[in-house]
């Protein structure tokens, strides 16, 4: 337990604000989906599938960048 509230503040800061806490949350799912479409991307064939997950990937680099 306590682990996770030094964690949860960086040094020399309070604790993080709820907006804070969304966005890393909101990252974190981003960054999963991220390697769960990288990974599809690994073993698809079909050149439409491939589209597809590609169109993904970049849309979600984007959502990370804007959070970043």
């Amino acid at each position: 337990m306590e682990a996770k509230k030094s964690m949860s503040a960086a040094p020399g800061r309070g604790p993080k604000s709820p907006e804070e806490l969304r966005r890393e949350q909101e990252c974190r799912d981003l960054q999963l989906s991220r390697i769960r479409i990288v990974n599809d991307l690994q073993v698809a064939t079909n050149p439409n599938h491939r589209k597809s997950l590609e169109a993904a990937l970049a849309h979600l680099d984007q959502k990370i960048a804007q959070l970043s």
